[in-house]
C-alpha cells in the first residue's frame, strides 16, 4: 500500500496536570493513542497524513479537543459527535517523576467510537498504518471490541499495517481474564506489537522480555518490540530478532506520562523513513528519554526542529 496515511484509534481526554504552583493546574488534551499521533505528526515530513479516529460530545471541551487536533495538524474527519456523552477527563499527580492518575471517563463519548461499522470501515479505508492500544479496547463495550478487531483484520487483509500497544490497564477492564483474552485476540491481527515488559511481567507472568516476545509471536503477531524502561530492548519476529543494549537511562525523570507513547512514535517514524530495527529502537529510546525530562504528555521541546 502506497498511502501515506496513519490512523490512530482511541480516546483523547482533557488532561489536568500540576502547573508548578500550589493550587494551579494546567489544562491540555492527551491520551495514549493521541500522544503517539501527536509525536508522529512532528517526526514525519508533511507528505505524511496523521488522522485520529474517536468520538466526542458536542460541548465546549469536546470542541477544544477538535480545535486542538486541527491546530496540531491531525485530521479529525473520523472523530464523530455524540449527542448525549462528552469527552472524558483525567488528572495527573506526580511523585519523584512517577505518575498516578485519577480518571472521570465512565460516560466518555469515546466508548462509542466503534458503534457504527460502516463509519469504522470508512475510517480505515486506504490507511497505511492503523495504530491502537489495549486502552482503546478496554474502554469499549464488548460488541465494540469485537467490531473494532474484525474491522482491523479486514483492513489488514486489504494491505493496512496494524500496530498494537497492549498498554495494560487492568482497572479499565471488567476482569483480568477478559483483558488477557482480548489482548491475545488483538495480537493475533497485529503486524507489530509494542508491549512494555513491566506490565507484561505483572499481568502475564513473563519471566523476561524474551518470554514476552515469544508469547506475542505465538499469538500471531508478526513482529514484537518490548519496551523496557531504559533496560536492553528485545525484539523478534518476521523482521528479525535481537537485543539492543547500551541505551542510556534517564536517572532523574521529571514525568514519565508519555514515555511509551513517544517511543512508539519514534520507532514508527524512524522505520517509515528507512531506518532498520536497531536504529529505529535507538531513535525511539532517545525521543522517549527527552520526553520524560519534561512535565506533561506532549513535550514540544523533545521534538523541536532546529
Amino acid at each position: 500500500m502506497n498511502s501515506k496515511l496513519i490512523l490512530s484509534i482511541g480516546e483523547a481526554m482533557v488532561e489536568l496536570s500540576e502547573a508548578g504552583q500550589s493550587g494551579l493546574w494546567r489544562l491540555g488534551i492527551a491520551g495514549d493513542t493521541l500522544n503517539t499521533a501527536w509525536y508522529l505528526r512532528r517526526l514525519l515530513p508533511p507528505d505524511w497524513r496523521i488522522a485520529y479516529c474517536s468520538r466526542v460530545g458536542q460541548g465546549e471541551f469536546s470542541q477544544k479537543m477538535l480545535d486542538f487536533l486541527a491546530a496540531e495538524g491531525i485530521e479529525t474527519t473520523h472523530v464523530s459527535r455524540d449527542p448525549a456523552r462528552e469527552i472524558a477527563l483525567y488528572a495527573i499527580a506526580l511523585k519523584n517523576g512517577e505518575r498516578s492518575f485519577n480518571y472521570w471517563r465512565e460516560t466518555s463519548a469515546a466508548r462509542g467510537l466503534a458503534d457504527d461499522p460502516q463509519a469504522l470501515s470508512a475510517a480505515l479505508d486506504g490507511v497505511r498504518i492503523a495504530y491502537f492500544s489495549g486502552i482503546t479496547l478496554a474502554i469499549l463495550p464488548e460488541p465494540g471490541r469485537v467490531r473494532l478487531l474484525e474491522t482491523l483484520k479486514a483492513a489488514r487483509a486489504a494491505g493496512t499495517q496494524v500496530v498494537f500497544d497492549p498498554n495494560l490497564r487492568p482497572r479499565l477492564w471488567p476482569d483480568a481474564a477478559t483483558m488477557r483474552d482480548r489482548i491475545e485476540a488483538a495480537a493475533g491481527i497485529a503486524d507489530l506489537v509494542m508491549p512494555s515488559f513491566d506490565d507484561e511481567r505483572d499481568h502475564f507472568g513473563d519471566a523476561d522480555p524474551q518470554a514476552t516476545v515469544a508469547r506475542y509471536l505465538g499469538w500471531g503477531a508478526r513482529q514484537v518490540v518490548v519496551k523496557a524502561g531504559g533496560d536492553p530492548i528485545h525484539h523478534g519476529g518476521s523482521e528479525g530478532k535481537g537485543l539492543i543494549d547500551g541505551l542510556e537511562r534517564e536517572l532523574l525523570p521529571v514525568d514519565t506520562t508519555a514515555a511509551g507513547d513517544s517511543f512508539n512514535a519514534g520507532y514508527l517514524a524512524a522505520q517509515l523513513q528507512g531506518a532498520g530495527i536497531a536504529d529505529a529502537i535507538r531513535a525511539a529510546h532517545d525521543l522517549s528519554r527527552a520526553v520524560i525530562r519534561h512535565p506533561g504528555a506532549l513535550v514540544r521541546e523533545a521534538v523541536a526542529r532546529d
